[in-house]
C-alpha cells in the first residue's frame, strides 16, 4: 500500500471505532444476564436441602431410637405378663402305689412320660430404690440431647447451603466479569493490529496485548471451573433431584447490622446454642446413670405370680396323668451384699463420664465466646467492605464517564475506554463479592448465636 494512503485508512478506522465506542462508553456495564438453568432462591435451596439430607435423616432416626429407649426404661417399672408353655418327654419309671384297707391299690406316682405345662406368669418390680427411675431419667435426658443434636445439624446444614449458594453467585459473577474482560482485551488487540498494519505502533505493543489476552483466557478457564465446582457443591447439598444447571436468584441487599455488645451476644449464644443444651442434657444423663449404679446395690422388692394348667400338675398330689390347675403369688426381696466390686466400678465409670461431660460444657463456653467475637468482627468488616466497594464502583463509573467524554472529544484513545470499562466491571465484581460476604458473615453470626 502506498504510504500516502495509510493516513486515510487510519482515519477511516478511527471513525468506525468512534461511531461504535460512544454508545458503549455512555452505558455502564450491567449485571450478568440470566444464564440458562433452573432458577433457585436461597429459601428454596434451604427447603430442598433440609428435606433431602442423609445426615438429617440419620439424626432423625437416632432421635426416634432415643425416644423408644426412654419408653423402654419407663416400661421396666410396669408388670410383665407372659404366657408360657412347654412339653417334656421323660423316661419310663416304675409306678409307686400303695394298698389301703378297703380301697385297694392306689397309685401315688404313676409312669407319665409325656408332660405338658402352660402358665400365665406375672413379674412386677414394686421397689427398686430409685434404680429404674434414674435409668428412665437418664434415657429422657439422652433423648433431649439427641433432639438438640438434630437441631444443631439442621442449623449447620442451613449455613453450609447458604455458603454454597453465595459461593455460586460470586463464581457466576466472576465468570461474567472475566468474560467481559476477555471481550474487552479482544477488541483492544484487534484495534492494535489495525494500528500495526497502518504503521503507527511497533510490533511489541501487539505482542504484549496478545500475551495479556492469553492470561485473560486462562483466567476465564479458571473462572468457569470455579463456577462448575461451586454449582456441583450446591447440587450435592440439594440432593439427588437437584437441577443439572442452577441459576441462583439472589437479592444482594445489605444485611441489618448486628445489635448488642459482644458480652451480651456471648450470653445469648450460651442460652440458645443447641450444642450446649445437648452437652448439658448429657451431663444430666451421666449423673442419673451414676445414681442408678448406686441404687442398684440397694434392696430390690418384686411381686411374682402365675396360674398353671399342666398335665400332670406337679403341685397336685398324688400325681395323675390329667389336666389340673394351680396358682401362686409371692413377694421377693433381694439385696446384693457383695458383687466383687462390680457396682463400685459402674459408679466410678458413670461419675467419670459425668465429669467428662461437664468439662466439655466449660470448653464449649470458651469456644463459643471466641466464635461469637470472631463472627461479629467478620460482620463489621464485611459491612465496611461494602461501603468501600460502593465507593470504588462510584469512582470507576465516574472515570468511565469521563473517559467516554474525552474519547468523544478526541483526546482519549479506544484503549483508555476499554481499560475504564474493565476497571468498572472489576469494581462491580468486588461490590458483589462484598455483598455476598456480608450475607454469609451475617448467616455465620446467626449460627454462632444459635438462631
Amino acid at each position: 500500500m502506498p504510504r500516502s494512503l495509510k493516513p486515510v485508512c487510519w482515519l477511516s478506522s478511527v471513525l468506525i471505532v468512534a461511531l461504535a465506542a460512544p454508545a458503549r462508553a455512555q452505558v455502564p456495564p450491567q449485571a450478568a444476564p440470566a444464564d440458562s438453568g433452573t432458577p433457585l432462591t436461597l429459601e428454596e435451596a434451604l427447603t430442598r436441602g433440609l428435606a433431602n439430607s442423609q445426615r438429617i435423616a440419620e439424626l432423625e432416626a437416632r432421635s426416634v431410637a432415643a425416644a423408644a429407649s426412654e419408653q423402654s426404661r419407663a416400661a421396666a417399672q410396669l408388670p410383665i405378663v407372659s404366657l408360657q408353655g412347654g412339653y417334656t418327654r421323660t423316661n419310663h419309671v416304675t409306678e409307686f402305689s400303695v394298698f389301703a384297707p378297703g380301697e385297694g391299690r392306689t397309685v401315688i406316682y404313676p409312669d407319665v412320660p409325656d408332660n405338658y405345662r402352660t402358665r400365665l406368669d406375672l413379674q412386677w418390680p414394686i421397689y427398686t430404690a430409685g434404680h429404674l427411675d434414674a435409668l428412665e431419667r437418664a434415657a429422657r435426658a439422652e433423648k433431649m440431647a439427641t433432639g438438640e443434636d438434630l437441631t444443631a445439624a439442621r442449623a449447620d446444614l442451613r449455613l453450609e447451603i447458604t455458603r454454597a449458594f453465595w459461593a455460586l453467585v460470586t463464581a457466576r459473577e466472576s465468570e461474567h466479569v472475566v468474560a467481559q474482560a476477555l471481550e474487552t482485551i479482544g477488541a483492544h488487540v484487534t484495534d492494535l493490529r489495525v494500528r500495526l498494519d497502518q504503521g503507527l505502533i511497533p510490533p511489541n505493543d501487539v505482542l504484549t496485548a496478545e500475551a495479556q489476552q492469553s492470561r485473560q483466557r486462562l483466567l476465564s478457564i479458571e473462572a468457569t471451573n470455579q463456577r462448575g465446582v461451586a454449582e456441583a457443591d450446591l447440587q450435592r447439598l440439594l440432593g439427588p433431584d437437584a437441577p443439572e444447571h442452577i441459576n441462583p436468584v439472589s437479592v444482594l441487599a445489605v444485611p441489618e447490622p448486628a445489635s448488642g455488645a459482644a458480652n451480651a451476644l456471648i450470653e445469648q449464644a450460651r442460652q440458645q446454642r443447641p450444642e450446649r443444651r445437648a452437652l448439658q442434657d448429657r451431663v444430666s444423663a451421666a449423673q442419673e446413670r451414676t445414681t442408678a449404679a448406686e441404687r442398684a446395690a440397694w434392696p430390690q422388692v418384686s411381686v411374682a405370680g402365675g396360674f398353671d394348667y399342666a398335665r400332670p400338675n406337679p403341685r397336685i398330689f398324688p400325681r395323675a396323668d390329667t389336666w389340673d390347675d394351680s396358682w401362686d403369688l409371692s413377694v421377693n426381696a433381694s439385696w446384693s451384699l457383695w458383687d466383687g466390686g462390680r457396682s463400685r466400678a459402674e459408679r466410678a465409670e458413670a461419675a467419670a463420664l459425668a465429669h467428662a461431660a461437664e468439662t466439655r460444657v466449660g470448653d464449649f463456653d470458651r469456644e463459643v465466646a471466641f466464635e461469637v467475637r470472631q463472627r461479629r468482627l467478620e460482620v463489621d468488616s464485611s459491612r465496611a467492605a461494602i461501603a468501600t466497594a460502593a465507593d470504588g464502583v462510584r469512582a470507576a463509573a465516574e472515570a468511565f464517564r469521563v473517559v467516554g467524554d474525552r474519547f468523544r472529544a478526541g483526546v482519549a484513545t479506544n484503549t483508555d475506554v476499554l481499560d475504564a470499562e474493565s476497571a468498572l466491571l472489576q469494581a462491580q465484581l468486588e461490590q458483589t463479592r462484598a455483598l455476598a460476604s456480608a450475607r454469609l458473615a451475617d448467616a455465620r453470626l446467626a449460627r454462632a448465636l444459635g438462631q
